[in-house]
């Protein structure tokens, strides 16, 4: 169960609701530890004077605000102490706005706030609701970790969710870092149709569940490979430089394709499942991560370590042994 990294209040008007606040996502990030090669010590880092190349003491340490050619303006920690904005519990709501009004490039993480008591529960309900049916995003600032954010709260399934949000001036205007910036080309009428069939075609409904983070299944698969000692993976063959076609014909190739059209990336270069797949299909057409795709799902022990020859021949073995077992 989560814990709560915030408690305070919700103020708005003369109503404050006491709540606290939880995360309200948690990141599957595959993290390593760094050892020196071929010995099983840690890597540990040290505060070093560049100069010097003695460690320095943490106590020892100011911060410094580059000016500009190598001038630091350097700051002790009891001056910032007198500016920071101290600790506060109070989540104060200054702004009612339309929710489709606020680009999502502004919204930075999100969090759940639930009522920290039952005194609180009818307000909060109250303001939930209000908000829900009113379609209106509240506008915000608190202080969490001495550290001021504008915030941004909404209704999600019957409870308010708090978006920790970027600044005007940290959101930087759209540009094409390039010397040769294009002139905007009309697009021609037979195009655009072909484009929005394309769109059309792949258009789904949005459900979470069908997209997954592929590299951190091979990150996975790869360490359980290791673990059992099946040494390292073969690596992977260089990709084919994809050869140039006319606009026209890439789009209606990419329209004849996405009639196969499945939601999701769970197999992000199009391979077709096993149970969809034809026996006797010709394996040797597919990229490495469609057979690699093709052969997590039949659970082909070993297959990290394969390169694209090993993993064709290991799902022309299974499809043999399943024939020969129907």
């Amino acid at each position: 169960m989560a814990r709560s990294i915030w408690t305070g209040a919700v103020s708005f008007g003369l109503v404050s609701i006491p709540v606290k606040l939880y995360p309200a996502t948690e990141e599957k990030t595959v993290r390593f530890r760094q050892f020196e090669q071929g010995t099983s010590s840690r890597i540990k880092y040290k505060r070093v004077n560049e100069e010097t190349g003695k460690e320095v003491d943490y106590t020892d340490i100011v911060k410094g605000y580059e000016l500009g050619g190598g001038e630091y303006v350097l700051l002790q920690p009891e001056e910032l102490d007198e500016i920071a904005p101290g600790r506060s519990q109070i989540i104060d709501i200054t702004d009612f706005v339309d929710a489709d009004e606020i680009d999502p490039i502004f919204y930075r993480k999100t969090y759940f706030l639930s009522p920290s008591d039952k005194a609180g529960l009818r307000a909060y309900s109250l303001l939930t609701a209000a908000m829900a049916q009113a379609d209106r995003i509240a506008i915000g600032n608190f202080v969490m970790r001495s550290k001021q954010y504008l915030a941004a709260l909404r209704p999600r399934a019957g409870v308010l969710a708090l978006e920790t949000m970027y600044f005007a001036d940290e959101v930087r205007e759209p540009v094409i870092d390039t010397d040769e910036q294009p002139a905007e080309v009309e697009p021609r009428a037979r195009d655009m149709k072909m484009a929005r069939d394309l769109i059309e075609s792949m258009t789904t409904s949005w459900e979470p569940e069908n997209y997954v983070d592929t590299y951190r299944e091979k990150v996975l698969d790869l360490v359980q490979a290791k673990a059992r000692g099946e040494g390292s993976v073969a690596p992977a063959p260089e990709e084919e430089e994809g050869e140039v076609v006319d606009l026209m014909e890439a789009l209606r190739r990419s329209v004849e394709a996405s009639r196969q059209h499945r939601p999701g990336n769970r197999s992000q270069t199009g391979a077709t499942s096993t149970s969809e797949r034809p026996a006797g299909q010709d394996l040797s057409g597919m990229s490495k991560q469609e057979l690699y795709d093709l052969a997590k799902e039949q659970d082909i022990e070993g297959r990290s370590q394969m390169g694209k020859k090993e993993l064709i021949a290991a799902l022309r073995g299974a499809e043999q042994s399943a024939a020969k077992a129907s």
